[in-house]
């Protein structure tokens, strides 16, 4: 059964708690499970979470927890107490403060929380190659978010190639299910909002501080903690924890791990078996993975033959617009931009559940 609940907005707190008790009257809910997919809803729902425990399943925790994961300050001051590899960080509060950056970048100047941010630019975060671009770009980002909110970081080298992330269901201290990738790409290419193309990998380094930083916040759901491989060290570095499900969520059901269907059976007391995800297993995202390959390329970035030989394997097989998940009002205008990258080639990947 599938029934769908309108509203108009979900960005604010009073706006998704509304939208919750619209969904509980029209469709006289027995305690559903809910399942966050934005960070603001994760912070909305911790900070309720008692109150809406007699009408829904809540799978996360307080906002004590959830602060240390919402609040990418709060992150990384936990994990460097914790031992935690991260890049190279500063908290500037003013701009005479930028003085204490002892680095000549390149930099990322990013928000402590996301949406603060992200809603009035439409991205991430952003890149300041020379310390004379840091103090524009902090002046910038200084003028959208609130005081102190402010974060810079060195920039580590290498693209898609270094990113990792460890996914779980973690409950009572343990991953009962966990799932190790790498994200090959992202949408943009620089300061990825989504992974567009993802691959289940053996990589052990992961999974101890992940757990080390989970059972010190006290985590109860699921959860992807973002790291980059520094080629200069070697060292695994943290770079965000969404206290969420991700977009690629469904890549673990490929690689033998259904994250929210075990989230749903924990939920209702039902039994879970501890699993993990084999290597091995692909995900693309092609409405977004084209397209960015299409900018990079024209961009200089990449090359046509590196996309086709590095990122799957390829079938002279003619394409179909319904291999595209697009909406059916944007379906003429991503086939166009997949026909313009790849003619008549068929980009298969293991694993691939698009």
């Amino acid at each position: 059964m599938q029934t769908v609940v309108r509203v108009r907005d979900l960005r604010t707190e009073a706006s998704l708690l509304s939208a919750l008790a619209l969904t509980r009257d029209r469709l006289h809910s027995a305690r559903w499970v809910l399942y966050p997919t934005r960070d603001e809803n994760v912070a909305a729902l911790a900070a309720n979470r008692e109150a809406l425990l007699s009408d829904f399943r809540v799978p996360v925790p307080g906002m004590g927890a959830i602060s240390q994961a919402w609040d990418k300050r709060e992150t990384y001051r936990l994990a460097t107490r914790l031992s935690i590899p991260i890049p190279r960080t500063w908290f500037p509060a003013t701009e005479a403060d930028l003085a204490s950056v002892d680095s000549d970048g390149p930099f990322v100047i990013k928000p402590a929380i996301k949406e603060h941010f992200f809603y009035a630019t439409g991205v991430k975060a952003w890149r300041a190659d020379t310390r004379a671009e840091l103090a524009v770009v902090f002046r910038r980002a200084a003028g959208i978010v609130r005081s102190g909110e402010v974060i810079i970081q060195e920039l580590i080298p290498g693209g898609g190639g270094e990113q990792y992330a460890y996914c779980a269901f973690f409950r009572r201290g343990q991953a009962v299910a966990s799932m190790t990738v790498r994200r090959r790409r992202q949408h943009p290419s620089d300061f990825g909002r989504a992974s567009t193309y993802v691959e289940t990998v053996s990589v052990g380094e992961l999974a101890a501080p992940s757990i080390r930083f989970l059972q010190a916040i006290g985590y109860y759901g699921l959860i992807e903690l973002e790291y980059k491989r520094d080629p200069r060290d070697g060292r695994y570095k943290l770079l965000d924890v969404n206290a969420r499900t991700w977009g690629y969520h469904t890549l673990g059901r490929s690689a033998g791990v259904d994250f929210p269907y075990l989230l749903f059976r924990d939920q209702v007391g039902a039994p879970v078996e501890e699993v993990h995800a084999r290597p091995g297993v692909r995900w693309i995202r092609l409405a977004t993975d084209v397209p960015n390959a299409v900018r990079d390329i024209r961009a200089g970035t990449l090359r046509p033959g590196d996309y086709r030989a590095r990122y799957g394997a390829w079938t002279r097989r003619p394409c179909s617009p319904s291999a595209i998940p697009c909406r059916p009002a944007m379906r003429s205008r991503c086939f166009r931009t997949w026909r313009s990258s790849v003619v008549s080639y068929r980009l298969k990947c293991e694993g691939t559940d698009v």
